[in-house]
């Protein structure tokens, strides 16, 4: 099939589950997959927040998880321009609030392991040395996928670092005064 064109000659380097679970950097494609994939799993965190959130009817809960999603899509932002501090504040908030504020169940472990893999393929990503014949990926401008994971990021990021700070801020003090207040109702 190779020799006459019809098989696909190059290899992958990982399947899609380890890709995903544990990534691994060894070309400038695993690069932006890397990147890619994390920026998709933090705009998924941060959506089905916002549409469970939905489900209370409470405008207060919509209002703090409307704030908490724009956090998780700031940080997809950060993660796809490769910030370590974006990557690990989504698993850093997402974390904590399942420790403390709403415990664990199979979908929050299943965003962990993803967001900590997520942490990790950014990690690797400030180490990787790109080789001179390593051609860099090509950043699409097709549809609205490409647009929203490709171009948008790379103008959001430079002034949304900035509200993601706040944001980072705004989330831990909202964390402490839920932690205050499940502390005292258990007094």
């Amino acid at each position: 099939m190779q020799q006459l064109g019809l098989a696909d000659s190059t290899t992958k380097t990982d399947n899609r589950l380890k890709a995903l679970l544990w990534p691994t950097i060894r070309t400038r494609v695993d690069l932006d997959t890397v990147t890619t994939q994390g920026f998709w799993i933090c705009l998924l965190v941060g959506c089905v927040g916002l549409a469970l959130s939905f489900t209370t009817g409470n405008p207060v809960v919509i209002f703090l998880t409307a704030t908490q999603s724009a956090f998780y899509v700031l940080a997809g932002f950060g993660v796809r321009m490769q910030s370590r501090g974006a990557a690990v504040g989504a698993f850093a908030a997402y974390l904590l609030g399942s420790v403390l504020l709403q415990g664990f169940g199979v979908v929050r472990l299943i965003f962990l392991a993803l967001l900590l893999a997520n942490v990790r393929g950014i990690w690797l990503s400030a180490r990787f040395q790109p080789s001179e014949s390593d051609p860099p990926p090509i950043r699409l401008n097709e549809n609205w996928r490409d647009k929203l994971a490709d171009q948008w990021p790379a103008a959001i990021w430079p002034w949304g670092q900035y509200v993601f700070c706040v944001l980072v801020g705004l989330w831990l003090v909202l964390l402490l005064l839920g932690v205050l207040a499940g502390a005292l109702a258990l007094n």
